[in-house]
């Protein structure tokens, strides 16, 4: 079944000819799938540089890992269009087709994307979107997944941080650990490491509010404005201790991880 069927099936009212399909995608600042896991998603849609919102209604996909799959983020009822100044940025009001809500965040397609365009006229392409699974619950952060799973964008690490989510501070602050920190955009590499009370959830909360969390080169990247290169800051665990592990020996693995790494050399390590 293509997606317009299956949301004509909700919402009648929905129709192809007087909808545009927006292809949300990486902005060179900001990955949308990270903006709709954090719950920002509809603030995020709704500036747009250009009037792209030209119908009635807007359908909106983000790319997700995989090829040619896309989620679902919902429907919605373009109700008005104003200019700022100040952002220089079209800012539209959009409000969310009741009926077509069920599945969003949760329902994933395929399509294959034509060229670079992100905003389509639907009746053009919706023979060619089509539904490929419904995921069995709403794309969230959702509970800590274990250490070895543990791969989060800076996005989510604040929304985490911001929340205070018990199953994530339970578990990061109960050990000690060296971390990476992958910069996405150049596949520069951080290692790094946390002892003493807090563990990693201390260190990594110093991350959620500043940025850099006092590393030379990270900080380098927030003082010259690069906000894409830490947008694109992802978070993962190489191997964890007990919390009462001394320093001496954390640092000991950590130096021998920058090593197999070559953080140092190639990456974001200063020493």
């Amino acid at each position: 079944m293509n997606l317009a069927a299956f949301l004509s099936l909700m919402d009648e009212d929905l129709r192809p000819q007087n909808s545009k399909i927006h292809l949300a995608s990486w902005n060179g600042t900001e990955d949308p799938l990270d903006v709709y896991r954090a719950g920002r998603f509809e603030e995020w849609q709704a500036w747009q540089s250009k009037q792209n919102f030209g119908r009635e209604s807007v359908v909106s996909l983000i790319r997700m890992p995989g090829k040619d799959r896309w989620l679902y983020a919902g429907s919605f009822v373009v109700a008005g269009c104003r200019w700022d100044p100040a952002e220089e940025m079209y800012k539209y009001a959009l409000e969310r087709r009741a009926k077509c809500t069920e599945f969003a965040g949760q329902l994933v397609v395929t399509f294959s994307r034509p060229g670079r365009q992100s905003y389509l006229n639907m009746e053009s392409w919706a023979s060619t979107i089509m539904v490929a699974e419904i995921l069995p619950q709403r794309l969230s952060t959702g509970p800590f997944p274990g250490f070895k799973d543990v791969n989060i964008s800076k996005v989510e690490l604040d929304r985490i941080v911001e929340q205070h989510s018990e199953s994530w501070h339970a578990a990061l602050s109960s050990v000690a650990g060296v971390y990476l920190i992958t910069e996405t955009i150049t596949d520069k590499l951080y290692v790094g490491s946390a002892t003493g009370a807090g563990g990693i959830w201390q260190r990594w909360t110093e991350y959620s509010r500043t940025g850099h969390g006092g590393n030379i080169r990270l900080r380098d990247l927030v003082a010259n404005g690069d906000k894409a290169k830490v947008a694109a800051l992802r978070f993962s665990v190489l191997e964890i201790a007990a919390i009462e592990t001394s320093v001496e020996q954390i640092l000991k693995r950590e130096s021998h991880w920058k090593n197999i790494l070559r953080s140092r050399s190639c990456g974001l390590n200063a020493n």
